[in-house]
């Protein structure tokens, strides 16, 4: 087994607020449905930009999005996304917000299929943690099998901003796949 140095975190970690965020949030395993919506919309939203500046704005995203409840979400309509983009708070891409509403309906009808989407997604991977053994941060691949599959799953459920790339950060953030670093203090050996 290595020695891990407990000072040590993984090398995307640099600033107070993503610091935070890989200590408390980053990797912890959950099947808790409402932390899965949000972090399949942070996922989405932040293509393109920096996950720093999303973790920034997320709690303007929460107020903007009802702290993330994807069924009440679900029955708002269509033109709330020019009204979300108006406001400063959030993300002002027309196509990403129309996303997060979109995706609320599909989640909602994952969770009505399926009993819990989070589960489902779980199943979809093999129903275990993936973890690797990555050095740097560098060596980490932009997504995986798991992620193709998953994100072609969730894209014929109706899913948009789900691509592989995005299916593989979601899976991270949410403990389905392990990739702190072999030196990382919160990697589980």
């Amino acid at each position: 087994m290595l020695e891990t140095n407990s000072a040590r975190r993984c090398d995307w970690a640099k600033s107070e607020i993503l610091e935070k965020y890989h200590d408390a949030e980053w990797g912890v395993f959950s099947l808790d449905p409402h932390l899965h919506f949000e972090q399949i919309c942070l996922s989405g939203l932040q293509a393109g930009l920096s996950w720093e500046l999303i973790l920034t704005k997320r709690p303007g995203l929460r107020k903007l999005f009802a702290n993330f409840d994807y069924r009440l979400i679900s029955q708002w309509p269509d033109d709330e996304a020019k009204k979300i983009c108006q406001n400063g708070e959030g993300i002002r891409n027309i196509r990403k917000i129309t996303a997060v509403l979109n995706n609320a309906r599909a989640f909602s009808e994952l969770e009505d299929k399926h009993g819990n989407a989070c589960e489902y997604a779980f199943r979809l991977i093999g129903e275990k943690v993936i973890k690797n053994a990555y050095s740097s941060w560098s060596d980490i691949p932009a997504y995986s099998d798991e992620a193709a599959i998953l994100s072609r799953a969730f894209r014929g459920a109706g899913f948009q901003y789900f691509g592989p790339t995005i299916a593989y950060a979601y899976m991270q953030s949410v403990g389905f796949v392990d990739d702190h670093i072999i030196a990382c203090f919160r990697k589980q050996l």
